[in-house]
């Protein structure tokens, strides 16, 4: 019997929120558990994933019915090894973001809890879709529930924050939209099959003309979403203005949206622009490293220098995706996941200590770690878990992601290595002035260590920092695979010498 594991991990939130609907909005305990629950179940629904993925290129547990028959759209689904662990990451974060909302979150938690599951199902169904009109479906279902949640339960600015985050979202979003339409014109005349197919796009050869144009409207959109230098001044105020939970999943998995975007996408389907545009992409995101590393180290406010953090680690993730090789691309794959989990437990020590002390400027801080040593030492492990430590997860996929970039484009790889130094530089400066030091401040001498809930929920998330430093191959032998298929199709495309112009994109099959 064919269990659809991949729909119910992807409904399962949604169905959950529709149940939240019917509590009342004063029952908050009934609310938080129903919400941890579920979520909780869901994650474990996910763990067969990982456990019965065979180490194959093939694209797994997938699930084909008919939709809009007289569109060509279906709900296809599945995963493979690029895919298997967003989706993994996804369901991890989400309990332990319902975890970390237990208590700050002070109004209608009801329909943050709402916004939180139904953000999920989207998240998940982006990663999942086979079909680029249920995909395109999914990524804009995602954009609401995240604009509520930074535009209701974020900060002062939160409204300023949330209408910029929809509007540069939004305009990449329609300029997607308007390539997925070519390319299903486009298959329907060359083929006479009208299709959203993603598998069997991915099969034709489109003209270089046509493949400059829909990779611009299409790596617009991506670039946006991871977010790319220049296109990242949505960013810091996002992550600035979300309350905590809103800036571990955007942080976490929302922004790996547009990385996965150009290695499903982009990649295959125009693999002749994706040579003609490497060197400006490299460009991009070598400045985007160096870039977001100086900004991150003049910034005076400790959730700022996580959120400019996140540009300048999200520039070495799109570095080593357009190096096109094994190492630089698996060295991509896994450094989405280690941000995610570093740069996600950041966002959940810094919203701990501002729940305590209500300011997140470092010059309010100082000798914390005599006062809170427990949160001290959390801090400190995440820490040089973003700096890229030997041993734990962020050396192995700035290690690979450089290695691969230096077989490929040394001088881009000796600029991006700097990255590593500037951020041990901001980041050891930041803890330097947050924990040591005299504890002069009477607000700091006051403050209480940390509680089992907010030990429990950073535990799971140290384990993996360690276990990915140690053991990387766990992860590293069912992506590789799907990376090595990846590389020959965008390898044998560009090499095929048989792409024609068709006589018409719209309504006629070539003769």
């Amino acid at each position: 019997m064919h269990i659809p594991l991949l729909t119910i991990i992807t409904a399962l939130p949604t169905v959950t929120a529709i149940l939240l609907v019917f509590l009342k909005r004063e029952n908050e305990r009934a609310i938080k558990y129903v919400t941890l629950l579920m979520s909780t179940v869901v994650f474990l629904a996910s763990l067969p994933l990982f456990f019965t993925f065979q180490s194959t290129a093939d694209m797994q547990f997938t699930e084909v019915h008919a939709w809009i028959p007289a569109l060509g759209t279906r709900y296809h689904v599945g995963i493979d090894g690029i895919s298997l662990f967003m989706v993994l990451l996804t369901t991890f974060l989400t309990p332990i973001v319902v975890l970390a909302s237990w208590t700050n979150i002070s109004r209608n938690l009801k329909g943050y809890m709402i916004s939180l599951l139904v953000l999920e199902t989207g998240i998940l169904g982006v990663f999942v879709s086979l079909d680029l009109f249920l995909f395109y479906v999914f990524w804009e279902v995602m954009l609401i529930p995240m604009y509520f949640i930074i535009g209701i339960w974020g900060g002062r600015n939160r409204i300023y924050a949330a209408v910029k985050f929809f509007i540069y979202t939004f305009v990449g979003s329609l300029l997607m939209l308007v390539a997925i339409l070519v390319l299903y014109f486009y298959h329907g005349g060359l083929t006479g099959e009208y299709t959203f197919d993603v598998l069997k796009l991915q099969e034709t050869h489109f003209p270089l003309g046509y493949q400059t144009w829909l990779f611009l409207a299409f790596g617009l959109s991506f670039a946006i979403k991871v977010p790319m230098f220049p296109f990242h001044t949505w960013l810091p105020d996002a992550h600035v203005e979300a309350p905590t939970g809103g800036s571990v999943i955007l942080a976490g998995v929302l922004l790996k949206m547009g990385a996965y975007g150009f290695l499903r996408f982009c990649l295959p389907f125009f693999p002749h622009a994706v040579e003609q545009f490497t060197p400006l992409i490299l460009t991009l995101a070598v400045v985007g490293i160096i870039y977001g590393a100086l900004v991150a180290m003049v910034q005076p406010d400790l959730k700022k220098l996580v959120a400019y953090s996140s540009v300048s680690h999200l520039g070495f993730v799109i570095l080593g995706i357009f190096t096109l090789n094994n190492q630089g691309i698996q060295g991509g794959l896994i450094q989405m996941v280690n941000h995610g989990l570093s740069t996600g437990a950041l966002f959940l020590l810094v919203g701990m200590i501002y729940e305590r002390r209500h300011t997140r400027r470092i010059a309010d801080f100082g000798g914390l770690a005599k006062q809170v040593p427990v949160f001290a030492t959390f801090f400190m492990i995440v820490m040089l878990s973003s700096i890229g430590l030997p041993g734990l997860n962020g050396f192995v996929g700035e290690y690979l992601i450089i290695l691969g970039a230096f077989l490929e484009q040394r001088v881009f790889a000796i600029f991006a290595a700097t990255g590593v130094v500037w951020t041990a530089v901001y980041m050891l400066l930041m803890y330097q002035r947050v924990m040591f030091g005299k504890l002069d401040k009477e607000e700091n001498k006051k403050l209480l260590d940390l509680s089992p809930r907010e030990i429990g929920l950073l535990v799971p998330i140290i384990f993996f920092i360690i276990f990915i430093g140690v053991y990387p191959n766990a992860f590293l032998k069912k992506m590789e695979p799907s990376v090595n298929h990846l590389i020959e199709v965008v390898k044998s495309k560009t090499l095929a010498s048989d792409i024609r112009e068709p006589s018409l994109i719209i309504g006629l099959r070539e003769e």
